[in-house]
C-alpha cells in the first residue's frame, strides 16, 4: 500500500502554486501526513537586470527579501493550509530553487513533493528552464506535478 507521511509543497506564491497547494493539503488530509511548505528566494534575482561578469546587485539584500518572504509564507499557510489535520511547517531559504527543493526534501525525509507546473514548451521552456522538471529529475522521492486547469497544453 502506498502511503505518504511527509509531504513537501514548494510555492512561489503564484495562482499556480495555490492550485498545487490545494492538492498537497488534500493529500495531507487523506494520509494524515505532515505538510511542509517551502519558498525559495532565488539569489540570482539580484543580477537578472545586470547579467555579465560586472553585474552588480540591483535589488535589496537577500536577507531583506527572505524576511519579507517569511511574512508572505505565514499568510500563505494561514490562507491555503488551514484545513490540514496536523501543523504545517513553513520554511524560507535562499539559493537555486530546484537545488534547495531537492535538498530540503532529502534532509527532511519527504515522501512526496507536490509542485505546480506552467506546462511551458518550446522557446519559452528553453529560455526560462523549468524548476519543476529539474526537481522531477533529481528528487529522491515521487513528485506530483499539478497544472492549473486554465493553462492550456501547447504542442511543441
Amino acid at each position: 500500500m502506498i502511503t505518504f507521511r511527509h509531504i513537501l509543497c514548494p510555492t512561489d506564491f503564484s495562482e499556480l502554486s495555490a492550485h498545487a497547494t490545494h492538492f498537497a493539503v488534500s493529500l495531507a488530509d487523506k494520509y494524515r501526513a505532515d505538510l511542509d511548505v517551502l519558498h525559495v528566494v532565488d539569489e540570482a534575482y539580484q543580477y537578472w537586470p545586470a547579467m555579465g561578469p560586472e553585474g552588480l546587485p540591483v535589488g535589496p539584500p537577500v536577507e531583506e527579501v527572505v524576511n519579507n518572504a517569511r511574512t508572505q509564507l505565514a499568510r500563505w499557510i494561514e490562507q491555503y493550509c488551514a484545513n490540514t489535520p496536523k501543523a504545517v511547517t513553513g520554511e524560507v531559504v535562499a539559493g537555486r530553487p530546484f537545488l534547495e527543493i531537492v535538498r530540503y526534501a532529502r534532509e527532511n525525509s519527504i515522501d512526496l513533493i507536490v509542485l505546480g507546473t506552467h506546462g511551458r514548451s518550446g522557446l519559452t521552456h528553453v529560455l526560462l528552464g523549468s524548476v519543476t522538471e529539474r526537481v522531477v529529475r533529481k528528487a529522491h522521492c515521487p513528485v506530483l506535478t499539478v497544472r492549473h486547469p486554465d493553462v492550456k497544453f501547447e504542442m511543441p
